[in-house]
């Protein structure tokens, strides 16, 4: 079901987003044009007066889209292997003597060679959905895969050197 999210533009102040929930709470995000950002919740009984705000620094807002984002791709992803059949999804972590380290994705060659699909790097740090080849690969990673069990097996052997 798609989300409807308008635009407001605050003169003076910047931009706020509002979407409206399942439930018909309303949560804005506004991003002050003077740097920062603020998520507003509406009060359950009066959509106009908000019941929480939270100021975000831009590495917290980052972190938290992040963390959204990557959560649904891992959840969008556990449904595809629910209803298709020889579909798996693994999570292959980074050893630190991986010949990778520090190298771009698409060094890699993974899915030319194994026909998978990395579709997150999970570091400490957070979650980096839908990578790309420039993304650079460090010890303590786990890629998030997609693809035959065959391919994933081959995908662990090549992104650890074996």
């Amino acid at each position: 079901m798609p989300v409807n999210v308008e635009r407001a533009e605050l003169p003076g102040i910047g931009v706020r987003h509002d979407l409206v929930t399942a439930e018909g709470r309303r949560i804005s995000i506004i991003d002050y044009r003077e740097g920062g950002r603020e998520v507003a919740v509406s009060d359950a009984h009066d959509p106009d007066r908000a019941s929480l705000t939270v100021e975000l620094t831009d590495d917290e807002a980052t972190a938290l889209s992040e963390l959204l984002g990557g959560s649904l791709i891992l959840s969008q992803v556990a449904g595809l292997r629910e209803q298709i059949a020889g579909l798996y999804t693994e999570q292959v972590p980074m050893r630190a003597d991986s010949p990778y380290i520090g190298r771009p994705l698409g060094d890699t060659k993974a899915r030319t060679r194994t026909r998978c699909s990395i579709v997150a790097i999970v570091r400490e740090t957070g979650v980096l959905p839908a990578p790309g080849p420039e993304d650079r690969l460090n010890a303590g990673d786990a890629l998030i895969a997609v693809g035959t069990r065959e391919g994933l097996d081959a995908l662990a052997r090549i992104i650890n050197g074996g």
